[in-house]
């Protein structure tokens, strides 16, 4: 089962610098989007459709904002819109599809660019690991791909001392971050991984991109019961339709 998980900045914007040709390419069973900047029926999915993909979108109520999305070549069992928590579901952050032997989530957390919603990231963060932890003891077995606009760890920043009073890499942020890998996840990128330089997102600033001046903030996350299935887990950063680039995770049942 070939996972990805990608923010694309906008789902319209991006299929107009070809990602439909791109998703063709990675013959992922399943993709996880967040920031679909759109409700379906703006955007042309017969492309998506033409590629053997089941498709599901939960959007923000504000409309060019937020969203997430999953493409599946498999039909799921179920989907959930949302997580039943009003405020996370006004803006179109959580979709799940549930599988025989495993459940997809996409996310997209929020990011804390100023000091309104950098308090209610934290809010989000708080209420978010409590409703995983009873998801969990119904699902065990979940996989968490999205943008979680947190670096876990210094090696995941392309300069920890500069960044560590940003949001993104605040103390607070990177302890509730572990605190959520200890509660029974997996980084499945650093669990087969452990070189530095490794980014998903860089500013559309100073040449960011270029220069490799990069954060790794986007995470497929794999329930600690699936850590023997994890087969392979990398980046993809040659893709090229938003500021953040694909990351994908293989597991074999």
């Amino acid at each position: 089962m070939k996972i990805l998980s990608y923010n694309v900045n906008g789902i319209r914007a991006a299929l107009k610098k070809g990602f439909a040709d791109w998703l063709k390419t990675t013959e992922a069973d399943l993709i996880c989007i967040q920031e679909t900047k759109a409700l379906e029926d703006q955007v042309d999915t017969s492309v998506l459709k033409d590629l053997g993909y089941y498709h599901y979108w939960f959007s923000a109520q504000k409309k060019g904002y937020s969203g997430v999305a999953i493409f599946s070549k498999k039909k799921p069992n179920k989907v959930i819109f949302g997580s039943g928590i009003d405020h996370m579901d006004f803006e179109g952050r959580i979709i799940r599809a549930d599988f025989d032997s495993f459940s997809v989530m996409s996310l997209y957390l929020p990011s804390g660019t100023n000091l309104d919603r950098l308090d209610y990231k934290f809010k989000f963060m708080k209420e978010f690991k409590e409703y995983i932890y009873g998801l969990k003891q119904e699902i065990p077995r979940l996989i968490i791909c999205g943008d979680y606009n947190i670096c876990h760890q210094a090696i995941d920043i392309h300069d920890p001392v500069r960044n560590k009073k940003v949001s993104g890499f605040l103390p607070e942020e990177r302890i509730w971050l572990e605190g959520f890998l200890q509660s029974g996840f997996i980084d499945s990128f650093r669990h087969l991984n452990s070189e530095s330089d490794q980014y998903s997102w860089w500013s559309y600033r100073a040449n960011s991109r270029n220069n490799n001046k990069g954060w790794r903030i986007d995470y497929a996350l794999v329930s600690d019961s699936l850590k023997e299935n994890i087969k392979r887990a990398y980046l993809l950063p040659e893709a090229k339709h938003s500021d953040h680039c694909p990351l994908g995770v293989e597991l074999k049942f």
